[in-house]
């Protein structure tokens, strides 16, 4: 046994008998066992035990007012779950049924009186070595599980960097900033939370969004950058990013690129049914793509690309107001004119500071 260990080692005696306390004290204090409370009265056990939980206890089987029965079923209920306090069962009731009801109830061992000496250092040793090896395992198992949780942490935060990674990858070509991405992730968690949906959706909503344009990184420069209108063969080729992206995240188990499966693929559908790629109208519109698809078609709006210079928030507003019903679903322009209409949104210069204050976690 660990001699360091088990000259820390706090025993609690229980005897409503001064000598049988006094005869237990001596012999532990022999046998190096310094850390020892003593009572004869056993409706002390439990405020003893609140004050400072023993490595064992040493109980008597017949005491005045609380026998060891109603003792030992008092100190296993004070044990917290997966805990191992042991109890020494002190009598000289040696009977099979004294015995089979002791161990019942939650006893370890026992000590027959009068006590030998040996027998009572050996006994104690032993469980109090158990003890010792149940804490240490329990001091491993929380070392593990911190462990365990960090590197999920880690994990996490990888997760999230890549898909930061992936989004500034799908405009580095048309926006090396990658401030688009963002805005639109930022916009669409808002007006998902404006919409009801609980935070930990919105929060999926908001890390994926900015994956919507993925599949742009399929489509050739000199049509991406191309400055005026797109021919038909031209418009065609550029529609194909919807399904292009959502064959890169398609597949996945991570909740996050789940949702951002169905942005990347359905974010060009339209409320009445004239977008793409598949036509869809209202309510078979996934919520989360109709919500980016707003989001994105105000950022592209009140933002130069190489094709057309930036409008103003109030005729971008002016524009979607316009599309409610059309290209967009009403509750989502609804969820939308709320949000920029909002304290929080305000001008370009808050959208940006609301955006740097949300965690990337």
């Amino acid at each position: 046994m660990n001699s360091d260990w088990s000259k820390r080692a706090s025993i609690l005696i229980v005897d409503d008998q001064e000598y049988n306390i006094g005869l237990l004290e001596r012999i532990l204090k022999r046998a190096g066992f310094d850390y020892l409370t003593s009572t004869t009265d056993p409706f002390q056990i439990e405020p003893l035990l609140h004050r400072r939980l023993p490595d064992i206890v040493l109980l008597d089987l017949h005491m005045p007012g609380m026998d060891g029965f109603e003792a030992l079923r008092l100190i296993r209920g004070m044990q917290e779950e997966g805990s191992y306090l042991p109890v020494l069962v002190l009598t000289a009731d040696v009977t099979p049924e004294a015995k089979q009801k002791a161990l019942h109830e939650g006893a370890n061992d026992f000590l027959t009186k009068p006590f030998d000496k040996t027998e009572v250092v050996l006994r104690i040793e032993n469980l109090l070595n158990t003890r010792r090896l149940h804490l240490e395992l329990q001091h491993h198992n929380s070392l593990l599980e911190e462990r365990v949780l960090e590197r999920t942490l880690d994990l996490e935060k990888a997760k999230f960097e890549i898909l930061q990674l992936l989004a500034r990858a799908s405009e580095f070509r048309d926006d090396m900033t990658g401030q688009h991405t963002q805005r639109v992730g930022w916009l669409s968690g808002a007006i998902a939370g404006e919409l009801g949906l609980s935070p930990a959706d919105a929060e999926l909503v908001r890390l994926a969004a900015p994956l919507h344009d993925l599949g742009k990184i399929g489509i050739p420069d000199d049509i991406l950058l191309k400055p005026g209108r797109f021919t038909p063969s031209e418009f065609d080729h550029m529609k194909s990013h919807t399904s292009i992206g959502a064959s890169i995240l398609e597949g996945s188990f991570f909740a996050v690129l789940k949702v951002a499966y169905e942005i990347a693929l359905f974010h060009h559908e339209r409320w009445d049914g004239s977008g793409y790629p598949k036509g869809l109208a209202g309510d078979q519109i996934p919520l989360v793509a109709r919500i980016v698809a707003l989001a994105d078609f105000y950022d592209a709006l009140t933002h130069a690309r190489p094709y057309k210079t930036a409008w103003t928030q109030e005729a971008a507003v002016a524009e979607i107001r316009k599309q409610r019903g059309a290209h967009f679903d009403p509750l989502v322009v609804d969820a939308f004119l709320r949000v920029v209409h909002s304290e929080s949104f305000g001008t370009e210069q808050a959208l940006q500071s609301n955006f740097g204050g949300v965690s990337e976690s």
